[in-house]
């Protein structure tokens, strides 16, 4: 979509980048923008009409989580009614934008692009892992996707101390270690850190 005026925004435009990423530049009103870069989720293909759903089941697995805004499709406005047009909400104070579109586009979620989850113990890794992951053949190393084909990573956060600023026989140890897990199992990979 061309970069211009739209009912929406004072300008707005959709991209791709060199690389292939899609992008959505939105200049509104300084007061509306709090996050400079947010993600927005397309339900396309077999997950179309399934944005509300999606939404309503990841605020329920969040803390901190809430729905700012659903708006749906009226009828005569382009897409089926009652899909999402346009959605705003939040996963842990972070915030994220969803939509529905029943056009082929060509393009479905994929491991391309996942959604980052640091937990502080293995409590948390297992409930989320537990909560999210929808398709055994795609855990690995902390990858999983859930029902919707949305790839999230579940990693502890003392891994990233452990791949920063252990030595290189300490990183490597972890390394050799959690590319043969699926789901991080934290007291592993600390014995694997410690030799």
């Amino acid at each position: 979509m061309p970069y211009q005026a739209w009912p929406w925004a004072k300008k707005y435009g959709w991209l791709e980048d060199k690389y292939g990423l899609s992008w959505q530049l939105s200049m509104s009103e300084p007061h509306e923008v709090s996050q400079k870069i947010t993600p927005l989720l397309m339900y396309t293909g077999p997950v179309t009409g399934k944005a509300k759903e999606a939404i309503e089941f990841y605020a329920g697995i969040f803390p901190n989580s809430k729905v700012d805004m659903l708006t749906a499709y009226g009828k005569g406005e382009g897409d089926h009614p009652g899909f999402l047009k346009h959605a705003r909400f939040r996963l842990c104070g972070q915030r994220f934008m969803a939509m529905d579109s029943s056009l082929q586009h060509g393009f479905n979620f994929n491991e391309a692009i996942s959604l980052l989850v640091l937990c502080n113990s293995q409590q948390e890794i297992d409930r989320y892992w537990t909560a999210l992951s929808a398709d055994p053949k795609a855990e690995q190393c902390g990858w999983l996707k859930d029902k919707y084909g949305v790839s999230w990573q579940i990693a502890p956060h003392i891994m990233q101390d452990m791949l920063s600023k252990g030595t290189e026989d300490q990183k490597k140890r972890v390394t050799q270690v959690f590319l043969k897990m699926k789901k991080f199992d934290i007291a592993t990979l600390k014995k694997a850190f410690e030799g």
